[in-house]
């Protein structure tokens, strides 16, 4: 690892970073449409998601110390290969059963692979030259997830749009596609990413599986101690809940206007490109924001106006009006994010920060599961445009939980020279 240098490190780490992100673009045009092919109602659907949350939220602590213990790189292989059997057992699955192993297996997955690659990324760029600024590779990080998710969207929709390739339908060409690609991810993992291995084994690994139940108790004593640090961790909740709308339920959406869900599917490819690209303009926006109205106000004014766009979504007649929204609901997606984060990391500070870090985005797992069961229960018995405008309410209603940082921000400790600068707690503040 020592023998890269920093530039090469960021050109591996960008690269394994794309191809990770490439065949999540493929399926998004597909996923909720497929498993409908497949003969899943909505509610069904809603209850395979619950899988992968669930797993998710059990096992992303844990899973971090068993990188820790056994080294970044056979973790994310090991994710990585149980990704491919996942995409590979979606491309046949055809029973409600076989669809839920394929979601618990994505929900494993994706707690492995919930933070080695950029833990990696850090410590190789450190270990080249410990002056370096690892900064801006993970910034263009987040615009090289956005490109590749794009691009793998549009290209999932043009698969469809070519129709069925032999006993395959239209709808699973993208997920073969998927496969493939996951498979050369694989490989570029294999032979771009190299460590070190930790000299220990499988005392550690024993060791940080006993000491997980502790740092989850840890963080949750530090969101006790602040009130601020709760309610940005409380944010998280009403978000995964509301995001069910524009991921899972747009497709449909979109179909039931169309009226047609291999057109909706084809139109969902260039949609869903230009949402991630949408996306990345609204974080550009970012610097723009910390400056008037500021980090909290800004965020607090994101979340109502993000539910007014998913009202849009549901409530729109045509599918013209229904992809504007999308797209508005996505800019402010992407203009959201980076000010969530910078509040958080402004509560958190010391050896408990990946533990805050982590079980905030833990919060919206079980939130995201119980938003599939509600809504697309709620869906299939009143209608999808209900369900939407429901998922609006409660994305808005997260609102004023960004009032104790606005206050904080305002506190004399804030540096008035920076509107979004909140001042970092005392452990005793905490």
């Amino acid at each position: 690892m020592s023998a890269l240098t920093v530039r090469q490190v960021r050109l591996r780490y960008l690269t394994l970073y794309g191809l990770r992100w490439l065949p999540t673009g493929l399926l998004i045009p597909v996923m909720i449409l497929l498993m409908q092919e497949r003969g899943l109602s909505l509610p069904q659907i809603g209850l395979v998601f619950t899988a992968q949350g669930l797993l998710v939220l059990a096992l992303e602590l844990p899973t971090g110390g068993l990188a820790d213990a056994l080294g970044r790189r056979p973790v994310l292989l090991a994710a990585g290969a149980l990704n491919l059997v996942s995409l590979s057992l979606f491309a046949v699955a055809d029973s409600f059963v076989l669809f839920f192993v394929v979601w618990a297996l994505q929900g494993i997955y994706r707690a492995l692979d919930s933070g080695p690659l950029e833990s990696w990324y850090v410590d190789a760029t450190v270990a080249a030259d410990p002056e370096a600024e690892y900064e801006r590779g993970l910034g263009h990080a987040g615009t090289v997830a956005g490109l590749s998710i794009g691009a793998g969207a549009l290209l999932g929709g043009g698969l469809v749009a070519l129709g069925p390739i032999g006993p395959a339908s239209a709808l699973t060409v993208p997920v073969l596609a998927a496969v493939v690609a996951q498979a050369v991810a694989l490989v570029a993992l294999f032979v771009l990413l190299v460590e070190q291995r930790p000299a220990t084994g499988a005392a550690a690994l024993r060791t940080s599986v006993a000491q997980a139940p502790r740092m989850i108790g840890e963080a949750v004593g530090l969101l006790r101690r602040s009130r601020v640090l709760l309610a940005l961790v409380a944010v998280e909740l009403f978000w995964g809940f509301g995001m069910v709308t524009f991921e899972s339920l747009l497709p449909v959406r979109l179909a039931e206007v169309l009226g047609d869900a291999e057109r909706a599917a084809a139109l969902l490819g260039p949609a869903n490109s230009a949402a991630w690209l949408a996306s990345a303009a609204g974080a550009a926006l970012t610097p723009l924001l910390l400056r008037w109205p500021g980090a909290a106000p800004g965020a607090a004014l994101l979340r109502i106006l993000q539910g007014v766009t998913v009202v849009g979504m549901g409530l729109f007649a045509g599918p013209v009006g229904v992809l504007i929204a999308y797209l508005a609901c996505y800019t402010v997606h992407g203009a959201s994010n980076p000010l969530h984060s910078g509040l958080l990391h402004r509560q958190v500070d010391g050896p408990y920060r990946t533990s805050v870090l982590s079980l905030n985005s833990m919060m919206a797992q079980p939130a995201g599961a119980l938003g599939a069961v509600t809504l697309t229960a709620l869906a299939a018995a009143t209608s999808v445009s209900t369900a939407m405008v429901v998922g609006a309410v409660v994305l808005a209603v997260a609102a004023p939980l960004y009032l104790p940082a606005w206050r904080a921000g305002r506190s004399p400790s804030a540096d008035p020279a920076d509107p979004a600068a909140l001042p970092v707690p005392t452990a005793a503040e905490r």
